[in-house]
Parts: structure tokens; C-alpha cells; sequence
């Protein structure tokens, strides 16, 4: 620990304004990782942790709730655009983190990338509302005046995230991003090593003018003692190591007083060559640079590294040599502002340390080191000289080659960093079996080009894995690799990954949100989910014969400021004849027995006799239900969910009845999405067909107006 003041201290934003610790206070300085110069000081001494929360529970959750969850999305976007338009002065002061272009690209690029990502995924796929409905209605009367579902609401607390040392902006913002859309606000708490990078990201935030107050607050320095004011509301992201999860989780606010917690910690991963792939192939030489992209971007310091290469016994020493190989040609270890550098510096002298103590250990138990050394290296410098940097924290990579396939410490002990270890497997089942040996994975690799060895290796590890990659000449140029967790897939691994899950899409919105059982009349479950449920109450237009009010306007005349969840049109019948299933399926080419050839349709058990087409009754259902004068519905763009339940033979009649059932104005355009609930009944009242139709319509009708005038 440090009281000196030489260089800044690094400042936490706290209840929507920057704080400082007094001055005298202790804090802990931090270093450029290539140089050993100091940077900055870090300390939280005096800050009110418990304030923090509760300016979060209350400001916070109050700003945030003010929007929709595509409005929060949007907002996503606009804060990506903002950041993507000064990521350069993130770069430069990631560059002292030891990080390169690309490792910046990884980290400062792929954060942002999350946040475009879901924000385009949270206005595509979630409802412009605060309630999201989860599955269907279950019938809980005979009459359906009682029924029930299940929504998802956002949880009322705040999202306390802690984030390690090696992604200091992708590990802020893919957390960040999720709970920003389900309207939860962010309390950051970033790693020592690297949270100066995280600040300046945060910095920029706040200084786009996008966040709402109370959203994201940072906790710059120690932030011991912060589950002690959590609680049942509130959510407790870790990333970090496998020890410090374990003693946050014995924490009795997580064991006994219900916040919730995930963690994302030490990862053995591994990545398999298959017994096809032997050497001079595409998927050979695919497997070997996955390797060694993966122990040199961030100089290996990744959760998704491979740890662990389990290859045919047979190839081991062949792959330890085309490994060895790509390194030296590939490979050039030194300053990041250096031109030519494709591996930086650990993030940290400490970091540096604990790898090299663990390469040591590892040779002690029986590894061999077939590639590096552990002697400080030559690097080339920021001026282009090549020298060895006493204070910089740099390593050669390091290969270990394993006789025992079968010691406990490959399959146990983890070098953060720029080194990997080869093991041999006999057949199949013994690479699957040694792959479960890491005890629990966030990703393994499959390399491999027969399908029935990526079948055989998948089904067997993927319960110990959160993610399989599986990598052939089909994918070599356009998988996004073995150690990139995309925002769309889940991102996580049981046992000694940590049982957590992050990202996923949608699925990590909902990570902040409580599913609710939700029972109730249908007209109350509908005020809730705002999704019109069979049995509530309806406002019909059409056919006063089949319940529609004298005078109604058809909904398809009403813009989205006019329309309202319930209004309908219900349909007179249209009679169907032979002539018209005839002629429908001579047009179309379906001459399918069931609608042209009488006694084989009455042979078949599902058929009176010929029927009409599905697609005929349907089309028909349009014909029964459009309003063709141009007006507010812009355009059908599909259907979903349709079933056929009832044949309808010659002579018999149909109607439609159209329920606007979901409303969702988008929030950049003039128009909205309007999904519809229709029914198609035949002449004596039996359900012929369900299914919804979709429809963009404008928020204000001013085509009709401009056609009419």
C-alpha cells in the first residue's frame, strides 16, 4: 500500500458525480506494465458503500423504469456509437496495460460490439414494454375465466459487477449492456491492475450525456464490505478467480439472504485434435493456429485460452513442432507502441510472477517445456530496439509437452498467461474423458472434418463444457475462435468455471429479471402483459352476426395511436366448393390426393372426403378480414404459429375473427409492429385454423390522409 500522491489517484463515479478519497488516504499504486513507470493510484477509503446501493435502488431503478426496454436499447446504441468514435484514446491507455492493436480490438472493440449487438437484439426481439410475457396461457378453469402464465419483470436492486484485470472495457460493458436493457442499474467495481482503462471508458459514458441518472456507478479501489449492504434484491456478477468466488459465495447475504450471484472463474480449457486430423491437413494446421492465437492475444491472460491441447498420442510430438514453429514466425514479443509487436506484456509484474511460479511448478510435476523459457526475454522496445525490459512485465510463450497424460497437475493447475500444455489421448473416449478432467470448462474446440468424431467428442464433453467451438476446413476462415465468447451465445461453464452464465442474447437480459407465475382473469392478465389473452374483452368491428358492435370502426383503419389491444373484426362466412379447391390446386401445382382424388381422401382417417387446402383457407381468411383502401397498415410481413385443426370439405363455410394482441411501436421509425390473433371457425363454430398475423403499421395514418386528399 501507498499514501503517495506523485502521480493521480484514479476517481470512482458515485451518485452521478466523480469522487475522490481525502487526500492522506491509503491507496495502491499501479504500473505500466512495459515500462514499470507509475500510472496511478487507486482507493475507496471513506467511500459509503451502502450509499452507493442505495442511490442505485432508488435513483437509479426510478430513471431507468421512466423507459421501455427498446428505449433503453436504443440508448445502447447511441452510447456505441458514441464510444466507437473515440475507442483511439482507449487504445493509447490500454496500450499500457501491455495490449496491442489486436488485443485492443478483442477488448475496446468487442465491448462496443456488445453493445450494438444488443441493442439491435433487444428492439428486434422484446416487447416495447416493461413485462415481458414467457410462453403461452395455461388454462386453469373450464371456462378460461382463470388462467395463467409466467412473466418476466426486472429485479428492483442493482447489478454489482466485479470484473478481472484482463478485459478491462469488454468486461464492463457485456455485463453492463443486458442489465442497462432490462432497466437495472450498474455498480462497476473493476480489477486494480487495469481499472484506469475501465475508468476512462466510463468517463466517456458520462460524458455522452446518454446515461440516465443513477445507471452506472464506479467503485475505483477496494470494495470490501459491499455484500454486506446487498440483499434479496440485488445481483452480484464475479469474474475472477476460483478463490475469490468461493469466499464471496460463503458470504451470508449470498447463502442465507438471497442475492443472487454468478461467477465466471478459472477456466482448464481444452481444445481437441481429432484422430482424423493428422498432420498435412486443413483441420492440422487450423488446430495449431488456435493454439497460438490463443496463448498470444492478450499474452494468453483470457478465461477462454487453451490450456490444455489433447491430440493423438501418435501427433504429439508432430503439433508440438508446428506449435513451436508458428510461434517463431509468427510471434513478436514486445511494446505495444512498437511497430510489428503481436504480444504485449502481462498486465502486471505481480501477473508475471504467479505465471512463472506456475510454469514452474508444472515442470517440477512432470511437464517439459518443449517451447520458451522462463528467462526474461528480448523484446523490441517502443523505440524498435530489441531489449531485455528489466521492469516490464514480459514472458516468452511457453509449450509444456506431457509423458503422463494422466497427472493431476495439467488437469489442475492454470498458468495465466502465454503458455499451454499438450497431453496424448489413446481413442475417442479417452480424449473425451480427459477433457472432463478440467473439472468443468467455459469452451472446449473439435477439431476435426468427420462427423461422426465431432458427434461422438461433442455429446461427451458438452456437459462439461459451456460452449463446444467445433472447428474444420469449412470454418478455419470464418469461426470467430475458440476464445471469443459472442453476445449471442451463452458465455459460461459449470464446476470449475464457475456455474454462471453471461450473455446469450435476450437471455442475459433476463439474467436480471424475475420470472413471476402470473394467474388471473384473462382481461387482468392482459392489462398486465399487455398481450390480449383469449377471453378478455374485445371491441368488434364486422359482421354483427358474429358479435360486432353497430357502427365499429375496422381496426385496420386505426393507426397505432388509435389502435388498442382488443379491437377486432369478426368476418361473415364464405362458402367453400369443389370448384374453388380444384381451381386452387391447379394453380398452384398442390394436387395433393386429399384435395382432387374423392375416394383416396376418404380412405385417409384424418378426411371426410376431399378437402381444401390449408394455404386456401388461409388466403381466404385475408380476403375475409383486409381493409384494401390504402390507411395506417402499411404491409403483412408474415405469419406465425399456424396450425390446422379442422378439415373443411366442399360445402362447408369459414370466417375469420382478427384480434390486435400485441402492440409494439418501434422506437426510430414511423410505424409499429401489430401482431393480430386469428381465428378461422367453420359453420359450426369448430376452430379450423390459429395462428397470428403481422402487420406494420404507421403511428400516425398520414398515408390514408395524404391518399384521400
Amino acid at each position: 500500500m501507498s499514501t503517495q500522491t506523485a502521480v493521480p489517484t484514479v476517481p470512482s463515479f458515485i451518485a452521478d458525480r466523480w469522487w475522490s478519497p481525502a487526500e492522506g488516504s491509503s491507496t495502491r499504486e499501479v504500473l505500466d506494465a512495459t515500462t514499470g513507470e507509475a500510472l496511478a493510484h487507486y482507493g475507496a477509503d471513506g467511500l459509503d458503500l451502502a450509499a452507493v446501493l442505495e442511490h442505485g435502488r432508488t435513483v437509479g431503478q426510478r430513471a431507468l423504469g421512466a423507459l421501455t426496454l427498446h428505449e433503453r436499447a436504443l440508448k445502447l446504441k447511441e452510447l456505441a456509437v458514441y464510444l466507437n468514435d473515440r475507442r483511439e484514446e482507449l487504445y493509447a491507455l490500454s496500450n499500457r496495460t501491455g495490449a496491442t492493436k489486436g488485443d485492443n480490438q478483442f477488448d475496446i472493440d468487442g465491448g462496443i460490439g456488445v453493445l450494438f449487438t444488443l441493442s439491435s437484439k433487444g428492439r428486434r426481439e422484446l416487447p416495447n414494454a416493461n413485462v415481458i410475457q414467457d410462453g403461452g396461457i395455461e388454462p386453469l378453469s373450464r371456462d378460461g375465466s382463470f388462467i395463467g402464465t409466467h412473466v418476466y419483470t426486472r429485479i428492483p436492486g442493482v447489478a454489482v459487477q466485479v470484473n478481472a484485470f484482463n478485459f478491462p472495457v469488454w468486461g464492463m460493458l457485456e455485463k453492463f449492456a443486458p442489465a442497462f436493457i432490462a432497466g437495472v442499474p450498474t455498480v462497476v467495481k473493476p480489477a486494480t491492475p487495469t481499472g484506469y482503462v475501465t475508468e476512462a471508458a466510463v468517463r466517456l459514458m458520462v460524458e455522452s450525456g446518454l446515461l440516465p441518472d443513477g445507471s452506472l456507478q464506479l467503485i475505483s479501489g477496494s470494495a470490501r464490505g459491499l455484500l454486506d449492504a446487498m440483499d434479496y434484491r440485488d445481483l452480484m456478477a464475479f469474474t475472477g478467480s476460483a478463490a475469490t468466488a468461493q469466499g464471496l459465495k460463503a458470504h451470508p447475504n449470498v447463502i442465507s439472504g438471497g442475492v443472487r450471484f454468478t461467477a465466471e472463474t478459472d477456466s482448464l480449457n481444452a481444445a481437441i485434435l481429432g484422430p482424423d486430423a493428422v498432420e498435412g491437413t486443413p483441420e492440422f494446421e487450423a488446430f495449431v493456429k488456435s493454439v497460438v492465437t490463443e496463448m498470444t492475444v492478450k499474452a494468453g491472460q483470457k478465461c477462454t485460452a487453451i490450456r490444455r491441447a489433447i491430440v493423438p498420442e501418435t501427433q504429439r510430438a508432430a503439433v508440438a513442432r508446428a506449435i513451436g514453429a508458428r510461434l517463431d514466425s509468427r510471434v513478436v514479443v514486445g511494446s505495444p507502441q512498437a511497430e510489428g509487436v503481436t504480444m504485449g506484456a502481462l498486465a502486471s509484474m505481480e501477473q508475471l510472477q504467479d505465471v512463472r511460479s506456475a510454469v514452474e511448478d508444472m515442470v517440477a510435476a512432470g511437464g517439459e517445456l518443449a517451447y520458451g523459457s522462463l528467462d526474461a526475454p528480448t523484446v523490441r522496445t517502443a523505440s524498435g530496439a530489441e531489449a531485455v525490459v528489466e521492469k516490464g512485465a514480459f514472458m516468452s510463450p511457453v509449450v509444456l509437452t506431457w509423458a503422463d497424460a494422466e497427472n493431476d497437475v495439467v488437469h489442475s493447475r492454470e498458468a495465466f498467461g502465454p503458455v499451454a500444455s499438450l497431453i496424448g489421448y489413446t481413442d475417442v473416449a479417452d480424449a473425451v474423458r480427459l477433457a472432463a478432467r478440467g473439472s468443468g470448462s467455459l469452451v472446449a474446440t473439435v477439431c476435426t472434418n468427420d462427423p461422426e468424431v465431432a458427434r461422438e467428442l461433442t455429446t461427451g464433453i458438452a456437459g462439461h463444457h459451456g460452449r463446444v467451438h467445433l472447428l474444420n476446413r469449412e470454418t478455419a476462415k470464418t469461426s470467430t475462435g475458440h476464445g471469443a465468447p459472442v453476445p449471442h451465445l451463452v458465455h459460461g461453464g459449470p464446476g470449475r468455471a464457475g456455474g454462471g452464465e453471461e450473455l446469450g442474447g435476450i437471455r442475459s437480459v433476463k439474467h436480471h429479471m424475475q420470472r413471476t407465475a402470473l394467474q388471473g382473469s384473462p382481461n387482468l392478465l392482459t392489462a398486465v402483459t399487455g398481450v390480449w389473452q383469449t377471453g378478455a374483452d374485445r371491441r368488434i368491428a364486422g359482421s354483427e352476426a358474429f358479435g360486432a358492435e353497430p357502427g365499429a370502426v375496422h381496426p385496420f383503419r386505426k393507426s397505432l395511436a388509435e389502435l388498442r389491444i382488443g379491437d377486432a373484426l369478426a368476418s361473415d362466412l364464405r362458402q367453400v366448393t369443389q370448384e374453388d379447391i380444384t381451381a386452387f390446386a391447379q394453380t398452384t401445382g398442390d394436387t395433393f390426393y386429399a384435395h382432387v382424388d374423392q375416394k383416396a381422401a376418404e380412405a385417409n382417417p384424418f378426411f371426410p372426403g376431399t378437402v381444401a387446402h390449408g394455404y386456401l383457407l388461409v388466403s381466404w381468411g385475408a380476403g375475409l378480414f383486409v381493409e384494401p383502401a390504402p390507411g395506417p397498415v402499411l404491409a403483412n410481413y408474415g405469419l406465425e404459429s399456424l396450425r390446422f385443426i379442422t378439415p373443411v370439405a366442399a360445402g362447408d363455410s369459414i370466417r375469420i375473427t382478427l384480434t390486435a394482441k400485441k402492440i409494439t411501436p418501434r422506437v426510430t421509425d414511423e410505424y409499429g409492429e401489430v401482431a393480430w390473433d386469428a381465428i378461422i371457425h367453420n359453420q359450426d363454430d369448430e376452430i379450423v385454423a390459429t395462428y397470428d398475423v403481422l402487420t406494420l403499421v404507421e403511428k400516425e395514418d398520414t398515408l390514408y390522409r395524404n391518399w384521400t386528399s
